[in-house]
């Protein structure tokens, strides 16, 4: 580990860098799914594919893009990514074809990963040193979830807004309109994080030297396909991921189950935005003072429990406590087991200077759901209109969340002697 750790603010920009370049692709559509279906005249398989263009491209940025961020420092791969992003907002913005819609996610795949991914992971591990790594992580993903619940927060205000009637009554022509204003705003919030990072997230010269590395060779690559931490990672993320993307629907859920009109439901999505800080910190602090491993494998037997619940269909427009409870119970879940996953690294013999490569390769499987489950769920979904649908996405979530808790096990078996090192 470092001798030298970065500042409180270096973690503060990673946070709000790590948020604002997926704000465009990911946090919107989150808030505000029903009103993308429409103002981009899309159904929801159409939408899955547009995430699967993005997952397909940032497959390979995951892995070319993790031996990137072990030569360069993290500032500057940041910022540019986040210019890049922002750029393909004013396209968003425009309301392309669906033909255009999926290059430009294809282009998000690789503006949001290539460069960044493996440089925001690898700067909280810098930042957690031997004995934080639960906070870094922790504080960075609930730190994430704060921004996001601040754009969703500030899109949902935007939107009311500028739609002069009820809601309900409001024209697509209307929709349109007002949701552009959302996506030009989030834009130009996402160039100026760029220029913070760029001109702050700066790192003393020694320690530059010490993370980086002249070169990166296979034998090196070699060494960490070796760890069996590298492989449950893989399945452990994975699984997890699945999780978190299913958060994608809670506010469709909300629409087609709760009956709730497009800005109530905008704000379950917003509420769940705003409950991913508080599940961070809190694990993250938690985390620290026992096993990493220990709190990742709880996180995800909430998970599959909680899906079951909505699995099986008790969860009516007339059961609205339960609905909130649940709610909150598999977010809880979700966001714990996505806040921790990274943060047993150091636990897992996995060596700082190679962390971007081991990313990489970890990501490569990890986040393949970024390619099947948006048209999984908008399969699912379509296919069985309403409740029915609904049933089946978080049956699927249950199988994937048994499948991580048992990889999670095992991780936890296998280091939960071993310090962070």
């Amino acid at each position: 580990m470092l001798k030298q750790h970065p500042p409180w603010y270096f973690l503060f920009l990673l946070i709000l860098a790590g948020e604002s370049v997926f704000i465009l692709p990911f946090v919107l559509q989150r808030v505000f799914r029903p009103t993308v279906l429409d103002a981009f005249q899309l159904d929801n398989t159409q939408l899955g594919l547009c995430f699967s263009v993005y997952g397909i491209v940032a497959l390979l940025s995951y892995l070319l893009g993790g031996p990137i961020a072990d030569k360069y420092p993290p500032r500057k791969l940041i910022a540019v990514a986040l210019w890049m992003t922002a750029l393909g907002g004013l396209v968003y913005a425009s309301y392309p074809s669906y033909g255009v819609l999926k290059i430009l996610y294809g282009y998000w795949g690789f503006t949001t990963i290539f460069l960044f991914w493996a440089p925001m992971i690898k700067s909280a591990r810098m930042w957690g040193g031997a004995h934080a790594q639960g906070k870094a992580f922790g504080f960075l993903d609930g730190g994430r979830g704060m921004v996001g619940a601040l754009f969703g927060t500030i899109g949902v205000v935007i939107f009311s807004m500028f739609i002069s009637t009820e809601i309900d009554s409001a024209s697509v022509l209307e929709k349109r309109e007002a949701f552009k204003y959302v996506i030009l705003v989030s834009t130009g919030i996402v160039t100026l994080v760029g220029v913070f990072v760029w001109f702050f997230m700066r790192l003393d010269e020694q320690v530059e030297k010490e993370i980086v590395l002249d070169k990166i060779e296979f034998a090196q690559i070699k060494e960490i396909l070796k760890l069996p931490s590298v492989w449950l990672l893989m399945i452990i993320i994975l699984t997890a991921y699945v999780g978190y993307k299913t958060t994608d629907i809670f506010s469709l859920y909300a629409q087609d189950v709760m009956l709730y009109d497009q800005v109530k439901a905008a704000q379950v999505g917003t509420l769940l935005l705003y409950i991913r800080p508080i599940i961070g910190v809190t694990i993250g602090i938690l985390a620290d003072r026992s096993q990493v491993s220990y709190w990742l494998l709880l996180s995800f037997i909430l998970s599959f429990s909680t899906a079951l619940v909505f699995g099986v269909g008790v969860i009516t427009s007339s059961a609205t406590l339960l609905f909130i409870l649940s709610t909150l119970t598999i977010a809880t879940g979700v966001y714990a087991a996505r806040s921790l996953y990274f943060a047993v690294m150091a636990s897992g013999k996995i060596p700082l200077t190679l962390t971007g490569t081991a990313v990489g390769l970890i990501s490569l499987i990890g986040y393949t759901p970024d390619i099947f489950s948006g048209p999984m769920m908008g399969y699912l979904l379509d296919k069985s209109p309403g409740a029915q649908g609904h049933q089946h996405v978080f049956l699927m979530l249950a199988a994937f969340s048994f499948v991580g808790a048992i990889a999670a096990w095992f991780y936890h078996k296998l280091y939960k002697n071993t310090a962070s090192t």
